[in-house]
């Protein structure tokens, strides 16, 4: 069976395209296969975001902030589809990715944004995750080699 590469976009990479690479990654169809960058990564991956990774059974180790510009090399991994998942990034200039993959853009608010307690917290990163994971199930369902960018973006309208 193909396994389709995935990369999703955050503009600091550290958690909403964190937690894309994870599902993706552990999705139980074995059909995909994440990554995930920034335009401008950050230092560090949100712990949060780490713990939710871990919990889908993702190898951690794995988990590092990093730009986009490495996916856009020669000797990068051929992605066939390239997920947004935040609205900076969506409305940035992206890298040529080779290849041709599809694009679309899954918008969710920044979790990392919310003040208050550490339960708040999480439950905010879980509501990411867990939009996410609808989506990334609809994706993997779907007959991925007839797939094009307007199925990718109904995804997101039917979610």
């Amino acid at each position: 069976m193909k396994q389709y590469n995935v990369l999703f976009l955050c503009t600091h990479n550290s958690a909403r395209s964190i937690i894309g690479e994870a599902l993706a990654s552990t999705h139980p169809s074995g059909k995909l296969r994440g990554f995930s960058a920034g335009s401008t990564p950050g230092a560090s991956v949100n712990p949060y975001a780490a713990q939710i990774a871990k919990e889908l059974g993702f190898d951690t180790f794995l988990l590092k902030s990093k730009s986009w510009d490495v996916f856009a090399l020669p000797d990068a991994p051929k992605m066939d589809f390239i997920i947004t998942v935040c609205d900076n990034a969506a409305g940035e200039v992206c890298p040529h990715w080779p290849g041709q993959p599809v694009s679309a853009h899954w918008g969710f608010p920044d979790p990392s944004q919310v003040q208050g307690t550490d339960m708040e917290k999480k439950a905010a990163f879980n509501e990411v995750m867990n939009g996410l994971k609808k989506r990334v199930d609809i994706l993997a369902a779907m007959p991925l080699e007839k797939l094009d960018a307007m199925s990718l973006k109904e995804i997101h309208s039917n979610s």
